[in-house]
């Protein structure tokens, strides 16, 4: 098995390793493994090529960090043709939030998602994913 270094802050070392401890790992290094596999299998998802799909991703991040708003225009900007709609809002007295509404194919969608996950400062990206065509029979059971 390979050794790879990998940079982080100190709280997130000590969060990691707490779970580690919480959850009954081995250590940190079984802890980041499960999380690549978890990543990398997010959007390996065979049922969900060659559909139309529907994506919400929201991002937090802190009011004083000016770059990120600046980041996820341009996001929003370089991905028009994904990004339905987008959604600025101020919570928690110091936060902001982003939401975006994304339709498209797996790729453009998982390529949108890695590009807002890969932004600097954010201090949370959470996302789902659907086929549209899941809703007609949602439909249907009405």
């Amino acid at each position: 098995m390979s050794v790879v270094s990998v940079s982080m802050p100190e709280a997130l070392l000590e969060r990691l390793d707490q779970f580690a401890d919480d959850h009954g790992y081995t250590g940190r290094s079984e802890v980041i493994r499960e999380a690549s596999r978890n990543l990398l299998g997010e959007f390996d998802d065979k049922k969900l090529e060659d559909r139309e799909l529907m994506g919400v991703v929201t991002v937090v991040f802190d009011y004083e960090t000016t770059t990120v708003e600046a980041k996820m225009m341009r996001l929003r900007h370089e991905h028009e043709n994904t990004v339905a709609s987008n959604f600025h809002s101020h919570v928690g007295g110091r936060h902001c939030m982003e939401l975006f509404v994304l339709e498209g194919a797996l790729k453009e969608i998982s390529t949108f998602v890695g590009k807002i996950r890969a932004t600097k400062d954010t201090l949370t990206v959470d996302y789902s994913v659907l086929p549209m065509d899941d809703f007609g029979s949602l439909a249907d059971m009405n």
